[in-house]
């Protein structure tokens, strides 16, 4: 783990892409700002134990298994 000093307006940098910037400090708190492209997923850690997968379809109903449309011509 890398652990940095920083005062407030001072940023890191993550890559190419992202930037942490301390916004304001005071009483025991560090307020950040992050700026990330919009595809990567930036949320608070307590947040991260609480966020469930959403189960894919076939994991709820199965395999979906195509049947070709002659076999029941009465279905539309």
């Amino acid at each position: 783990m890398l652990v940095l000093t920083r005062k407030a307006a001072e940023t890191i940098r993550i890559g190419d892409d992202i930037v942490v910037k301390v916004i304001k400090t005071g009483s025991g708190t560090v307020k950040i700002g992050i700026e990330a492209p919009a595809h990567i997923r930036v949320m608070r850690g307590e947040l991260m134990e609480e966020v469930q997968p959403i189960p894919s379809i076939s994991s709820v109903f199965g395999p979906t298994v195509r049947v070709p449309s002659d076999q029941f011509p009465h279905v539309a």
